[in-house]
């Protein structure tokens, strides 16, 4: 019995060196640093559900673009600021054979900017374009350079950012502002090493009890 009972201080040990290790390893992803795409509508911006240069939009459509760290599109932050027609447009006759785009491009906020880049100011501007323009086409007007990658992703408008497109980004790294994720968090590995260890404690304590009452 004399063995029985210093395994469990070594158990218990090894036990809270996995759970220390699990809460000082790298924290979990916080999304994607990336440019997204919105429609606003009855003063209420709506996620696209069509990349920019698939849509075509109306004479008098209100778009917007929005640079951020977001895990998805439920959690993607929307546009700043009011977007109206008639106030980003109101310099921009309408042409015969053309129609008129009011786009919001928003460069967001310093903490979700790659390391070493400060975003523009968020701006409007008014694209008048051929009537079967795309919202890229309308983008392409009025906010150059563009830049994109080889899957067609949008990665830079007006020249920011000069790097990266669509990299994830750590909740750490969030923080500071600045990096990107360097890797799969230990915290996965390390969470089923510390299952695995409380199975085995219970199957050791099971038979333990087994033998005592033999």
């Amino acid at each position: 019995m004399t063995v029985v009972r210093r395994a469990v201080p070594v158990l218990a040990a090894g036990l809270a060196a996995l759970l220390l290790l699990a809460s000082a390893g790298p924290a979990a992803a916080a999304g994607y640093r990336y440019w997204s795409f919105w429609e606003r509508a009855g003063g209420h911006w709506t996620y696209a559900t069509q990349g920019p240069a698939t849509v075509r939009p109306d004479d008098g459509a209100v778009q917007g673009f929005r640079f951020a760290v977001s895990a998805d599109s439920a959690d993607a932050s929307r546009p700043r600021g009011t977007a109206d027609f008639t106030s980003i447009c109101a310099g921009t006759p309408a042409a015969s054979g053309t129609k008129r785009v009011a786009l919001v491009l928003d460069f967001g906020t310093r903490a979700d900017a790659p390391s070493g880049e400060t975003p523009p100011g968020r701006r409007t501007a008014c694209a008048r374009v051929p009537e079967d323009a795309t919202s890229a086409d309308a983008l392409a007007a009025v906010a150059k350079p563009l830049r994109y990658d080889t899957n067609a992703l949008l990665c830079a408008i007006a020249g920011y950012p000069e790097a990266g497109c669509g990299e994830q980004v750590s909740a750490e790294s969030k923080r500071n502002g600045s990096g990107t994720d360097s890797g799969p968090s230990l915290g996965l590995p390390i969470g089923v090493g510390v299952v695995a260890l409380l199975a085995g404690a219970a199957v050791w304590q099971a038979r333990r009890r087994r033998d005592e009452s033999r």
